[in-house]
């Protein structure tokens, strides 16, 4: 049976002792949004939620609760923005008006701010739990950016305190790239075969049509009709693998990530490798 790495899952001796032999924190981020008609609309969540189970399976450390809340409903939506979201609205048997600007409490640019807030206040949380680096970890492709304000702010919060808490963030695509040529998608073969790896049973690629005919709401180099568990595993572990460099060298090396901006440097662990 693999270990349990989900804090909220955990006794207060299960967590201090996994904190005290690796004291990182991976919180998932993601969203509720159309990812086809083959796939569940909490997709990017799991997958993020998956990596960072994973990553805590792998190289210590805890998977903290998934956020599914938040993020703004009228920017970077498939629900308000995408071409074909009258398509996507009818699949959901909802209004496309739903969607409007209009309908939300919030301007696009308060529910900026407001989850920005959300992020920061997600970060000091996990701070006064005694981890040495917090990780947020994007399953939503447009909720990086709003993670990487949130992980610098952060971390200029704190300046001049040693002990500090560092942020970081990530989006896994990113990470692995340079290693597949079809890496992000959305709810194409990269998301799918992440969540076929995951969680099998939301997936029916039965529910597609032929390869090549139109999909909606659907994007990617890589059809999800040629998605597999196989190769959702593979490029998790590739994230994951590099994820724990990363982690790993903020631990040894904290020194190199603080001061202005450098919170959000990544791939210094290649320096070392290539001496």
């Amino acid at each position: 049976m693999e270990s349990e790495v989900r804090y909220q899952m955990l006794r207060p001796a299960q967590i201090v002792a996994r904190r005290e032999a690796r004291p990182v924190a991976y919180v998932p981020l993601g969203t509720i949004e159309w990812h086809g008609v083959h796939n569940a609309v909490g997709a990017d969540t799991l997958q993020a939620e998956g990596l960072a189970i994973l990553c805590a399976r792998k190289g210590g450390g805890l998977a903290f609760p998934s956020l599914y809340y938040g993020e703004s409903r009228v920017e970077a939506l498939m629900e308000a923005n995408a071409s074909d979201r009258e398509a996507i609205a009818e699949g959901m048997a909802l209004s496309p008006d739903n969607f409007l600007p209009a309908r939300m409490p919030f301007s696009a640019t308060e529910q900026a701010l407001n989850y920005h807030k959300l992020l920061l206040h997600i970060l000091a949380e996990v701070e006064s739990l005694g981890f040495e680096v917090g990780v947020l970890v994007a399953g939503h492709y447009p909720l990086i950016d709003h993670a990487h304000a949130a992980v610098a702010q952060f971390n200029q919060r704190g300046y001049g305190n040693p002990r500090r808490m560092l942020a970081w963030a990530f989006v896994d695509y990113q990470l692995v790239r340079d290693q597949y040529t079809c890496a992000g998608d959305h709810a194409g073969g990269w998301e799918t075969s992440h969540m076929m790896a995951l969680h099998p049973q939301t997936v029916d690629l039965g529910l597609l049509p032929p390869k090549g005919e139109p999909l909606v709401g659907v994007g990617g180099r890589m059809a999800p009709q040629d998605a597999s568990a196989a190769f959702g595993l593979e490029i998790l572990e590739a994230a994951a693998a590099v994820v724990l460099r990363e982690v790993g060298h903020r631990l040894e090396h904290r020194q190199a990530y603080l001061g202005h901006g450098n919170g959000l440097r990544q791939g210094l662990w290649r320096e070392e490798t290539t001496d």
